[in-house]
């Protein structure tokens, strides 16, 4: 009798566990991403996000992405949001209070993956770094303006930063909406055909072979024959070597 009990005990326990991991795992799936971007020009996203995969992955539910307006998190009279930098030089410098106070009403409302801030003098976006955060649940942008921001905002309330390339554009906007874009179209459901985002650049550690499309011959300008063949052995052969051809030509720090 003790042994039969022992035993159902345990069957029960690993029915528990494998339901739990099973509930994990329907959570994972169903998931809806969310998105809090802080800026100064909330009018900005209109545009980038009412077109295309990003548009199509609101409409799906896979992705809900909210604007806040940092000049509303201002507690002076003037809603300014940036001040004169300590030690004096030029540029403006945005001030800590409202990014802090933002940032904290939205910690206050659910847990948060990243608070990421978009700025040039940081590390690279990556493919990499895309594929991870496609599988974050929530996520802050920060959208820098001006001069930057204060730094003990860097030091206390960041834990990501970004940065999309060694240029400097006038805000962290356009930034914002390049790593929403290459996170969004990563979540499972949103591209049609998911193996598509797995050959693209960058995945595997290379660039992208060539590609065409139909007339196979315009104006004596041909598609390789290997591509017409439907020998999908060759074909995948030829384009394993033109991706390491491009890559050794094009991004020579990429082939290792």
């Amino acid at each position: 009798m003790y042994f039969t009990k022992l035993f159902c005990h345990f069957v029960s326990m690993l029915f528990c566990m494998f339901f739990v991991n099973y509930i994990k795992k329907l959570f994972c799936i169903f998931a809806i991403m969310r998105i809090d971007i802080i800026t100064i020009f909330p009018n900005f996203f209109e545009g980038p996000f009412s077109h295309s995969i990003i548009k199509r992955a609101q409409e799906k539910n896979k992705v809900k992405i909210h604007i806040h307006d940092l000049r509303m998190y201002s507690e002076n009279k003037q809603k300014s949001v940036d001040d004169y930098q300590f030690g004096g030089g030029a540029g403006m410098v945005m001030n800590i209070q409202p990014i802090d106070k933002c940032i904290s009403e939205l910690k206050k409302e659910r847990n948060y993956d990243e608070v990421i801030f978009l700025t040039p003098d940081a590390k690279y976006l990556t493919q990499e770094r895309c594929n991870h955060l496609s599988s974050s649940k929530n996520l802050i942008l920060l959208c820098g303006h001006y001069k930057g921001i204060d730094q003990r905002v860097r030091e206390n309330l960041i834990t990501m930063e970004i940065s999309i390339g060694d240029y400097v554009i006038t805000g962290g906007e356009l930034a914002a909406a390049v790593l929403t874009d290459s996170i969004v179209r990563l979540i499972p459901g949103v591209i049609s055909d998911e193996t598509s985002a797995l050959s693209d650049s960058f995945q595997d550690g290379l660039l992208s072979h060539p590609i065409y499309t139909r007339p196979s011959d315009y104006k004596g300008w041909k598609v390789p024959e290997v591509l017409l063949s439907g020998n999908q052995k060759l074909i995948q052969e030829w384009r394993e070597e033109k991706s390491i051809e491009r890559t050794k030509n094009i991004r020579p720090d990429l082939h290792k």
